[in-house]
Parts: C-alpha cells; structure tokens; sequence
C-alpha cells in the first residue's frame, strides 16, 4: 500500500510559499509558508501534519489493542503535540507529546495503560519517528 502527497514552493525561504495536496483531495493546494511553519500564519506545515498523522495512527492503534483484548472503547481522543527545536544539527523533530481520553467500559487502569503503552510502542507512526522522544498520557475518563 502507498499513500502520496505533493508540496509546490515558490521562491526563497522567508519569502516564498507553497502548496501541499494529497492523494486523497482532503488537502487541496493547502497553504504553507515559513510564516505558517515558524510564526502564526494561515495554513499548515510539516510538523502539525505530522502531529495529525501520529494522533490518528496512535488512536487508531489502541482502538486494534483494546478491541482485540475484547475491551472496544466508546471512544478515544488524542492531541499530539510536535515539538521542534534548534540542535546542533539544525531545526530537528525532538519531542511528540501523545495526550489521549478514553471511553472504554469494563476497563482495569493497569490493562489500559498496558494496552496504550503498546499502542504507542507498535504504531507505524511511532515506529518512523523513533528518533524524537515521545510521551504518552493516556487517562480513562
């Protein structure tokens, strides 16, 4: 299975702006620009798509590991947040924050904890970015 995205730029750094559209059209010629990416423009940018990326696979993750344990929550919400600093190395990915509620009957707070730990640990996202370090705060509510 491949997925595909494009991302057009025009002109420099600071001063330029670009597209970004996916396979799917649910992004269609989506601004981006390094307003948008280091200040608060309008549009998106690398880092938040790849927080909506790692919120959904992680989700999606413990929804598989709770349901196969026989436990399928009522629901699950996640906010990753991405964290980029300056390294020696220039701007890097250091840290994604994973802040998850969850609606799950019949749940023990040790399995679920468990069960997000491995969530977190085995979904394809988390895997791609093992490079930053990332946190995980996983709460029944």
């Amino acid at each position: 299975m491949d997925r595909s995205a494009n991302a057009v730029w025009h002109g420099g750094l600071k001063d330029g702006n670009g597209t970004i559209s996916t396979q799917s059209g649910v992004l269609k010629e989506t601004q981006y620009s390094f307003s948008t990416r280091f200040e608060n423009g309008v549009g998106t940018n690398p880092e938040e798509l790849i927080a909506a990326a790692h919120a959904g696979c992680f989700t999606m993750a413990l929804s598989a590991q709770l349901t196969d344990a026989g436990m399928p929550p009522d629901s699950l919400e996640t906010t990753a947040v991405v964290t980029m600093e300056k390294t020696d190395d220039g701007p890097s990915i250091t840290k994604i924050h994973l802040v998850t509620r969850a609606r799950v009957p019949k749940v023990e707070k040790e399995k679920f904890d468990e069960l997000a730990k491995k969530a977190k640990e085995g979904c394809p996202v988390s895997r791609v970015l093992k490079a930053a370090e990332i946190s995980l705060d996983a709460q029944l509510v």
